[in-house]
């Protein structure tokens, strides 16, 4: 059994080849469980949260299962808050043949079907990029929209302004026209998509900041307390969802669902829907397009086969 370093997954993982793979396993129509969510009290800090997501799809050669620790206490230790490993097996033998740095696959993949559905949602023009957040993966989150759309100008805001221009000098060494903004509601109204990959718990996108022809994209709430964007974000945008388990697990869209901001009936798609052939938005200049991923386990094994594919 091969173990693949942080940078080894990384270099297997180019974003074009992963939203590809992503969109493969979608389109092929492949299940896997819900996700087993298991919380960790912790004292003098928020709660742990140990998430374990197998997933297999017939005929893919690989199945896998993916170990993570959510450890929001992280941030005032300097380190990352997501920690995880992912264990493939060989589909025919059970034989387990490698294990990825979980991390940076969760981290690659997430950016990536951010990617996915900013290329099935948002506008064809769409040029900037209002990054919320100065994590993991908000520093992958430009490099993966670039896959997708021309994006010319990167704009940053999270809540410690010093982690905000680190990012943003980051960006600007890797290529991006990028630049730090401390007013969260003058970014909104500069950017056409916004990507927001917190851990708030209280909305930090307000529906009356949108603007017609704008494309949100909610990646950090995977826990019914958390929320990135407010009610009115959510009853003004056309709402799209990675998979129906994302109903029940986010606060962007239960505490809706609760209020009436939002219905079942009012949600638009999955991912399962924007990968079947020949699929077509049929947006309107006026369309506010808002798309809430919680993660699900087709989405790491897509990315673990790629590496294995690519590191052989």
């Amino acid at each position: 059994m091969r173990i693949y370093s942080p940078s080894e997954t990384a270099a297997a993982l180019d974003y074009k080849g992963l939203i590809a793979s992503i969109a493969e396993i979608f389109a092929l129509g492949a299940k896997a469980p819900q996700r087993h969510h298991h919380t960790i009290p912790k004292k003098g800090e928020p709660d742990d949260v140990l998430l374990l997501m197998p997933a297999w799809a017939e005929g893919f050669g690989v199945g896998g299962v993916k170990i993570v620790n959510v450890v929001p206490g992280n941030s005032a230790r300097g380190l990352p808050a997501i920690m995880a490993s992912y264990l493939v097996f060989d589909e025919k033998t059970g034989e387990h043949r490698a294990i990825l740095d979980g991390a940076t696959l969760t981290a690659k993949r997430t950016a990536a079907v951010s990617a996915l559905a900013a290329n099935k949602l948002a506008r064809k023009d769409a040029k900037t990029l209002l990054v919320v957040g100065s994590g993991r993966v908000a520093k992958e989150l430009p490099h993966a929209f670039k896959a997708v759309r021309d994006i010319d100008k990167v704009i940053v805001w999270s809540r410690t302004e010093a982690t905000a221009a680190a990012l943003a000098e980051r960006l600007a060494t890797e290529g991006f026209h990028a630049s730090a903004q401390s007013n969260l509601e003058k970014a909104v109204a500069e950017a056409d998509i916004i990507s927001c990959a917190t851990l708030a718990v209280e909305p930090v996108i307000h529906g009356t900041w949108l603007k017609p022809g704008q494309h949100l994209d909610l990646i950090g709430s995977y826990a019914g307390h958390m929320r990135e964007a407010d009610d009115e974000a959510i009853r003004r945008s056309k709402v799209w969802i990675d998979t129906e388990a994302a109903l029940h697990e986010t606060g962007d869209l239960i505490k809706p669902l609760e209020t009436g901001a939002l219905s079942r009936e009012a949600i638009c798609g999955t991912l399962y829907d924007m990968t079947k052939p020949g699929f077509n938005l049929g947006r309107t200049e006026a369309d506010i397009t808002l798309f809430k991923g919680v993660g699900h386990a087709l989405e790491d094994l897509a990315a673990a086969r790629l590496v294995l594919s690519n590191l052989k």
